[in-house]
């Protein structure tokens, strides 16, 4: 039995390097992560903040109108549907990198919801701050960047980082375009070993470990957030 297992882990492995396929596979699973919450952060934020504009003070209705629209559309899709239709639709006809067509559509699914994030935090801030900063002469804008948005920021920043780990596991829809991700990296080597256990419990094993960390980056963050109110 054991020596079994042994030989099956050199055949999936060892032999040929095959390793590395999960090896670089992992680099671009991290690079698309990364890359994409980056997009979502600032699509996100940008969307939150005319949102939350328009229904505190009823301006910038056209504007809050499309991102509706933007809203209800990518939240409303799957995302493996809308990276389909980005690479094969959108950029169809041009040579355009793998990696970028990822980025674009995980960044604009992810900046769906981190922008209802970022309004939950914006609209939680108390009436009162802002009458507070009026009274200290700032106008809306003044008011938002100095007094509302640290506060909203500091109220989100758990949900933000619990969003990550989503998006982590959600790129391994990447393999639809034939990135080699992680996920594709354990695949290819199922395809040549005609093992499917091996590779693929070494990559949900590799998924697991990474969420398991980031999440207890999360509970710590939560933990310092929550002793620095006291």
């Amino acid at each position: 039995m054991l020596q079994t297992l042994q030989d099956k882990f050199y055949t999936n492995f060892i032999a040929d390097d095959r390793w590395r396929y999960i090896w670089d596979g992992l680099g671009v699973t991290l690079q698309v992560t990364f890359f994409a919450v980056l997009i979502g952060i600032a699509l996100g934020f940008l969307v939150a903040v005319i949102r939350s504009t328009c229904d505190k003070t009823g301006k910038l209705k056209i504007l809050d109108f499309i991102c509706r629209i933007y809203l209800t559309v990518i939240r409303g899709t799957p995302v493996v549907v809308q990276l389909l239709i980005i690479y094969f639709v959108i950029f169809g006809s041009s040579d355009i990198s793998k990696v970028i067509v990822a980025v674009m559509a995980f960044g604009l699914n992810s900046g769906a919801y981190v922008a209802e994030i970022f309004r939950s935090g914006i609209m939680s801030v108390d009436n009162g701050q802002f009458e507070a900063g009026r009274s200290l002469g700032f106008n809306y804008v003044q008011t938002m960047v100095y007094i509302v948005m640290p506060q909203a920021f500091k109220n989100v920043l758990p949900a933000l980082g619990n969003e990550f780990i989503v998006l982590l596991k959600e790129t391994s829809v990447s393999g639809y375009i034939a990135l080699q991700d992680l996920t594709k990296g354990g695949d290819i080597i199922r395809s040549r070993t005609y093992d499917a256990f091996m590779p693929l419990i070494a990559v949900a094993l590799i998924y697991l470990v990474m969420v398991m960390i980031f999440t207890k980056l999360v509970n710590m963050l939560e933990r310092r957030l929550r002793n620095s109110d006291h």
